[in-house]
């Protein structure tokens, strides 16, 4: 396409041009989504420190995600429960938008969603992570840093928080009763349980009535509203998650549902495909 709107002067309408059309300035189509990519493990040669890890990108979206678990007692509250405790990154090296420093309100909003869809779908269950009631429990510190933005960070760290987990294998902890210490078993490990499969889907709201999927950081800022589906593997809705922006109606809001179905079934097919070929035979 040779468009009279400039890219830089009138962004917004350069798009436009290209909506009608039925096709984005990356070559997409409206409900494509970028190339997605996943490695899981010690084949990412990054995180030796952790107990499990993936890194994961979509299109140059790249995020890595590194799960560390520690043993810790249960809250008074909480005396069967273990804990999950997510934490994303947006560090300056991403993009030029992010400043050194505390985290800012983007990076809390994604560690609060991420915190959500933990919760919501069930994915692991805190009493799973309960090794002794009242005594001794697991707490998985769930780091998710973003190494490159541009956009759709919330589909890509729910992703690579997923892959890392199921590559988390835990030891055999027991508690000496006559010590009353706790003795770690490293030679005998148990992959984590993980309950549900949650996999979000994102889309960017165009002049209030067009959806395209997967949005770069460009079609974000000129997007009129976006909104994120969650659903595990039976098709569930585990979370709708609509910052503001454009109203959805309820015809537009079961597409978006019926795309993040079909989307995750891709998604699920690449982490098993992965895991597969990294699992020793």
């Amino acid at each position: 396409f040779s468009f009279y709107f400039s890219r830089t002067v009138e962004p917004l309408e350069y798009y436009r041009r290209f909506l009608k059309e039925n096709c984005r300035p990356d070559g997409r189509e409206l409900g494509e989504f970028r190339t997605t990519t996943v490695n899981i493990g010690k084949c990412l040669c990054s995180i030796t420190t952790a107990d499990g890890s993936a890194l994961v990108k979509l299109g140059n979206t790249t995020v890595i995600c590194g799960v560390k678990a520690e043993l810790a007692a249960p809250a008074v509250d909480s005396a069967n429960k273990g804990y999950i405790v997510p934490n994303v990154e947006l560090p300056s090296l991403c993009a030029e938008r992010f400043r050194s420093g505390p985290p800012g309100e983007e990076a809390q909003a994604a560690s609060q969603f991420i915190a959500d869809v933990i919760e919501n779908s069930q994915m692991i269950v805190k009493e799973d992570l309960c090794i002794a009631n009242g005594k001794l429990a697991w707490v998985l510190y769930c780091d998710i840093i973003c190494l490159d933005y541009d956009g759709n960070l919330l589909d890509a760290s729910v992703f690579a928080l997923l892959a890392a987990l199921k590559n988390v294998h835990l030891p055999l902890v027991t508690i000496n009763e006559e010590t009353g210490l706790s003795e770690v078993n490293l030679k005998q490990k148990n992959p984590l349980i993980i309950r549900k499969h949650p996999v979000a889907t994102s889309f960017a709201i165009f002049d209030d009535t067009l959806l395209i999927v997967d949005p770069t950081a460009e079609e974000e800022d000129l997007a009129t509203g976006t909104v994120t589906i969650v659903t595990d593997e039976e098709g569930r809705l585990c979370s709708v998650h609509k910052p503001g922006g454009s109203p959805l109606t309820g015809a537009k809001l079961q597409d978006c549902i019926t795309r993040a179905i079909t989307r995750h079934k891709e998604v699920k097919k690449l982490i098993d495909k992965v895991i597969k070929s990294i699992t020793p035979k």
